[in-house]
This record gives C-alpha cells, structure tokens and sequence, in this order.
C-alpha cells in the first residue's frame, strides 16, 4: 500500500522540531489536504494539541510499547487514508531507550516504518558549522536522512550554505526558518490548551504557515513523502466480548490524558464509550458496566472536583458495591482520600485510596516501564507496557504490581490492583498486550445489572 510518509527530526531537543512540524501540517491543512499526524514517543500533549488546535489525525507511534509488526499496523490504520502523514521525532534523532540505545529513538521507527527522515538543524550562531552536523548524522545510521531544513537561518546566507550542504553530503536541504519568536509556541500552548485559547493559537500557527510558504520547500516534502516506500502490514488478532457494555470514560480539563488507540481498542473488544466529567457532571452515566478515570490535570481542578460532591460520592459507592475501575497517574490522585493542589491546598477526593496525593517538589518517576500484577487481577496475569511522568506522589502507590524498567532492569512494586480496582501512577498502552484491556472489559461485563445506577 502506497502511504505517503515523511519524519521531522533533529539532532537534539530544543532544535525547534515540536515548532516547525506545526507549521508544517498546519501549511498542508490550509492546502486543504488530508493530513494525518504522529509523535513518537509516549507524549500526549503534542497529539492533543495537533487534534485540538490544528485538527489533524493524531497519533502516538512508539516502538518499545509494539513491536514491528503492530507498530506497522496502528501507523498504516490511521494513515491510510491520508494525502501525506507527518511525524514528529522526539529528543535527539537516535536517542532511545534510557538514553543508551536507538531502540525506541526517531531513527529506530523511521527504519521499521521505512519513512523518510528531514533533519532540523539549529544554525542560531552557526553557518557552515551546520554541514559537518547534516554529513555526521547521514553517515552514523542515518541511511533514512533524505532532506535538510536550516532553522534560525538568514535568506542573505542560505542560497550559499544549501549548496555547500547538498555538495557534500547526499540530502536536499528543503529550505529554511528565519527567527520567527514572535510566533514560537510556549510549553503551556503545549500542554493544558483551554478553549478560549484556540482562536489565537490557530491564527499564530496560520502565521506561522505563512512564512513556511515562503521560506520552505512544501512540494519538495510532498514529493519525498510519496517516494516513501510500498508498506505492507498485517492486522492483528483480538479478543472480543459476547455483547457490547458500557464504559464510562473521564474527559475533561482535568483528565485529558488519552490515547485515541487505547478507547478504539477498547471498542474493537466491545465497549460502548460514554464520556463524562467528574468537574461538571453530577453523577456518572447510567448504566455503565466500568470507568476508566485517565491521567491529566486534577491538581489545576482540584477545587472544582472536590466541590463536586455529588460525582465524589457516586464514584465512591459504585467502586465500594463492585463497579470495575481502571485510574492512571491523575486518575489515581482523585481517588485518594485528598489530593494537594498546585497552591499547596489540601482537598478533599473520592475516598477510594486511602491516604493523600501531594506535590514531591520532584520528577517522582519518569520513563518507560513495563508492568505486571503479582497475582491474578482485574488486568489478568499478562505484562503491560506503559510510562510514568509525575510529580505527585501518595502517601499510599500500592504494591500489587511490579513496575520494571528496560534499560537498566530496576524494579519496584506500584499500583492497587485488586478486585475490581486497578488504580495507580503508570499510564498503560493497550496495544502493548491486548488481552489486558480484554480482561478489564471481561469483567466489565460480569458486573452484575443489579449494581448499575
């Protein structure tokens, strides 16, 4: 199958890669072209933000949550259907796992996806310094390196540089990207985005396309995109349900942390999706056979959920009477029995987890983890992959489970996992063993009819 594809990359975070790869796609929407977009690695905010501000297709690919085979198959899902995918590297071109390995890095999914790679490079206080980067990067496993883009560049000297660029080493330089700090997104445009925020934010990027119009190549990275080579892929086995349940899913301010691959796993297996809010609503849906409460920002929310009396209590009574829940990192926090803002303020929360959720003053745990429950659980025996990225802690994390890292081996018990409870700091990847998430929705299932509300 014929997918055009192509990987924004840089050297190094920093290079200015996150910027120009929305500027990028929000050029080849404004051509009114089909777009689908991805981030690598497990970041939710930039897919969040591609979704929400610039309306792409967007998706995480990650190649320590699958391995080749399913990696191939969620790219191809989403992108199929698309004029041109865009994706979005992370870190350094070969920084992967533990930063020690390419396995896991921006060059290891562009060679198991076989997609072109357009290399950021940062000239801001350099000029010819830049062709000694492009060759050392092209010659060190860098087969897949096919185009240049010279960020912070002058038009006055970049004719020059191109040339010498392209005269000694074999990639197209696609253009540059002069100091445009009038229009550089800051973090928080990359994280919590508010809807009263999305008007500027779109006429920023609207900008910012502009001036790529000019000073970029954008049929250049068609072209490269539709010389991508054929891909084949295959699509996996999964086990489903007798007959769809109903699956409340938090989604709101406060829990916006979801992968879009998880909740269509899900309803390939056989749930019925409902969302609601644990700030706005009242109560949870009806009817509804399990929840799953995602990670986000509940410390920013923390009064408005904890005056939500009525979702706290109804939360607390169906866990207590036997209603399956699966809560991750910010999921987690709001089933203590208090949770401490980001002012210092305690709160009062569900009351499922006994104890307090507070702020370490630290990076409490951070990188890629794979999971397993000591015993028989609501998840089942079988290991998950997933990631950590938090810097609140609990006076109670659990012990029910075993976190594992991959590169060093390192090893720690986290989680409550338990019954009908699975609840912890880890954010899970479904596709990194379906027959997790199969065994949260089979028991989702046996809950009795009696018990919904």
């Amino acid at each position: 199958m014929n997918i055009p594809r192509v990987m924004i990359a840089a050297p190094a975070s920093g290079s200015g890669k996150t910027l120009i790869t929305c500027g990028i796609l929000q050029a080849l929407v404004n051509r009114k072209l089909n777009v689908a977009s991805f981030k690598c690695g497990p970041d939710y905010i930039d897919p969040m933000f591609h979704s929400r501000v610039i309306g792409t297709r967007s998706r995480n690919i990650d190649t320590f949550f699958t391995d080749s085979k399913m990696t191939k198959y969620l790219f191809a899902r989403t992108a199929k259907d698309s004029d041109i995918s865009v994706t979005e590297g992370v870190m350094g071109f070969y920084d992967g796992l533990g930063g020690k390995e390419i396995k896991g890095s921006s060059c290891d999914i562009s060679c198991k996806l076989d997609m072109p790679v357009i290399l950021i490079v940062n000239c801001k206080g350099a000029t010819v310094s830049a062709i000694p980067i492009v060759k050392g990067f092209k010659e060190f496993h860098g087969e897949r390196i096919r185009g240049v883009i010279l960020n912070n560049m002058s038009k006055k000297i970049y004719d020059d540089i191109k040339d010498m660029i392209e005269e000694e080493v074999d990639v197209e330089v696609l253009g540059y990207v002069p100091n445009v700090k009038e229009l550089v997104l800051e973090s928080r445009h990359l994280g919590l985005v508010l809807p009263d925020e999305i008007v500027s934010l779109k006429e920023k990027l609207n900008s910012l396309a502009d001036v790529l119009e000019m000073t970029l190549d954008i049929d250049g990275i068609m072209r490269m995109a539709k010389k991508a080579p054929s891909m084949a892929y295959e699509e996996p086995d999964i086990k489903t349900i007798a007959e769809k349940v109903k699956i409340g899913v938090a989604k709101d301010d406060a829990f916006c942390f979801i992968y879009k691959d998880n909740i269509e796993l899900l309803e390939r297996i056989g749930a019925d999706i409902v969302y609601f809010s644990p700030t706005n609503d009242k109560k949870l849906p009806k009817g509804i056979n399990g929840i799953i409460l995602p990670g986000g920002y509940p410390e920013l929310h923390a009064e408005a959920l904890s005056s939500n009396t009525g979702m706290l209590e109804d939360i607390r009574n169906k866990i207590t009477n036997g209603l399956p829940c699966l809560a991750e990192c910010g999921g987690f926090m709001y089933l203590h029995e208090e949770m401490e803002d980001t002012e210092g303020n305690i709160k009062k929360m569900a009351g499922v987890i006994k104890g307090r959720s507070f702020n370490s003053k630290k990076l409490s745990r951070f990188g890629y983890i794979s999971l397993k429950a000591k015993n028989s659980s609501i998840l089942g025996n079988g290991e998950i992959k997933g990631h950590e990225f938090h810097y609140w802690d609990s006076t109670d994390p659990g012990n029910d489970c075993v976190a594992k890292k991959p590169s060093s081996g390192a090893e720690y018990e986290c989680m409550h996992c338990v019954g009908n409870l699975a609840a912890g700091y880890p954010h899970l990847y479904y596709y990194s063993n379906p027959d997790v998430p199969y065994n949260f929705m089979k028991q989702c299932s046996e809950f009795e009819d009696s018990k919904k509300g």
